[in-house]
Parts: structure tokens; C-alpha cells; sequence
């Protein structure tokens, strides 16, 4: 068996076994479900080829990408300092987790109503909840990795004769680099996770409010076509952060790279 086909044959399988399951579930045992026995593979595969057709759907997709990049740029510009600060100081970092620990564990959704209140409606409270959502698997993943720095790099470094600023540029940031594109590819998960109901809020775009309009409408395929639509957009965005075969990647360098942003989200 080749490489390729050895690689490739089980996703097939369970991607058959997935369908498979799907359509049993809504065309046979949900048949009399007015619901679900609309949202069979087949009609899904239908109204998501219409649905692409739409110069809509494109401008939704638009929107949200829009308002993820947004978030993510936010969390990111706070959240490496942040963390940059929390993993070199101890002393800061313990005397601050229980608030950490607390505003991590706090729904990003919890807060809509007060983004609502001091933003408007529109981009500005989606995006503030998208930057809360990605903020702290940035900040506590930048934190980690820097914890877990080669102390002989630095001290390298140190012997050189480099001072903070240049230790900082030509060392600590490029040994993190790995880490902290690692966490981002976290945050970006549990941001496009948080952005979908975000954009239930008051917009007008974007694909969360696109599953809000199919379900007003009582379009039950154009519903589950959309929400496989934000599967496959996501699962689109994860490939593009972190592609097969980089750092990180799936297979063998997955638990290389993810390794420090998933401890540091464990707590």
C-alpha cells in the first residue's frame, strides 16, 4: 500500500462512517421528525451547493474572517507582552493567578451584554469577544514557553554581551516563535467557536447571524448547510495556521509545538 493511500484510507472511512451515521439518524430513525428530516446529508449537500452559489454567502464568510483576524490581532498585541511579563516573573505571576484563573474560566459570552452596552451593535462588540476569547491561551501559552526557555541559550547570550532589548530580539522571541504560533492556533479555534454566537448580537452579516436568518426562515437545509459550512471554513483556517507536516502539524508534530499552549490552557 502506498504512503499516500496508507495516510488517506482511514480519514475516508471515517468520514463514511460520519455520513453514514448522519444520514441513518435524520433520513431513517428521524424520518417523521419535520425537522431533522430535513437536514439529511442530502439535502444539506443540496442547499450548500445553492448556498455557495450566493454572492451572500461569500460576504458573510467575508465579514466573519474579517472579525476573527480583528480578535486574534488584539489578543495577540496583548497577549505575548502579557505573557512575556507573567513567564519571567514569578513572584507576578503567582500573586496574579487567581484573577487569571478566574477571567479565564469566565464564558467570553458572559460578557456580550456589557460589550453591547459600551460598543454598540455591530463589528466592535464581536470583535472585543473574539479578543477575549483568544487572549489567554495567548498570554498563558506565551508564558509557559518562556518558563520553559533553554536557561544556556540565554545564558549565551548573556556572554556575548548582549543587553535586555537585544537578548529579547535575537533569542527569547525566536525560541518562542514556535510556541506562540502554536497558542494562536488555539485561540484561533476558541475564537471561531466564540464567534459564531457573537455575531447573533445585533449584526447583519456574517455567517452566525447566516444561521440565525436560515433558522427565522424555517430553512432547515440552508441551516445545516451553513453550519457545515462553519466547520469546514474553520477546519480551513486551522490548516492554513498550522498545515500538515509544519511544527506542530498533524501527525508527528503535533505534540511538539502544541505542547506548551495546551498545558498552559489546562491551567
Amino acid at each position: 500500500m502506498s504512503g499516500a493511500v496508507e495516510r488517506w484510507w482511514p480519514r475516508a472511512a471515517a468520514l463514511g462512517a460520519v455520513l453514514g451515521a448522519w444520514w441513518l439518524v435524520c433520513d431513517v430513525l428521524a424520518a417523521g421528525n419535520p425537522v431533522l428530516s430535513r437536514m439529511g446529508p442530502w439535502s444539506t449537500a443540496t442547499a450548500l451547493v445553492e448556498l455557495l452559489g450566493r454572492r451572500s454567502t461569500a460576504l458573510d464568510v467575508a465579514a466573519s474572517l474579517r472579525r476573527l483576524l480583528l480578535g486574534l490581532l488584539l489578543a495577540a498585541a496583548a497577549g505575548v507582552p502579557l505573557g512575556l511579563l507573567l513567564g519571567s516573573r514569578r513572584r507576578l505571576e503567582q500573586a496574579t493567578a487567581p484573577v487569571v484563573a478566574v477571567l479565564r474560566m469566565t464564558s467570553p459570552l458572559a460578557w456580550a451584554p456589557l460589550a453591547v452596552v459600551l460598543l454598540g451593535v455591530g463589528d466592535a462588540p464581536v470583535t472585543a469577544l473574539v479578543a477575549v476569547a483568544a487572549l489567554w491561551p495567548v498570554a498563558l501559552g506565551t508564558a509557559h514557553a518562556v518558563r520553559t526557555l533553554d536557561p544556556a541559550l540565554l545564558a549565551v547570550a548573556r556572554s556575548l554581551g548582549a543587553n535586555r532589548a537585544e537578548t529579547l530580539g535575537t533569542v527569547v522571541l525566536p525560541a518562542l516563535r514556535p510556541h506562540v504560533l502554536s497558542a494562536l492556533r488555539l485561540a484561533l479555534g476558541i475564537g471561531w467557536v466564540v464567534l459564531v454566537p457573537a455575531e447573533m448580537l445585533g449584526v447583519d452579516s456574517g455567517l452566525g447571524f447566516a444561521v440565525l436568518n436560515a433558522r427565522d426562515q424555517l430553512d432547515h437545509p440552508r441551516l445545516a448547510a451553513t453550519i457545515v459550512l462553519i466547520g469546514a471554513v474553520g477546519f480551513l483556517l486551522d490548516r492554513l495556521l498550522n498545515p500538515p507536516g509544519a511544527p506542530g502539524g498533524d501527525r508527528a508534530g503535533a505534540g511538539t509545538a502544541a505542547r506548551p499552549a495546551q498545558a498552559a490552557a489546562g491551567g
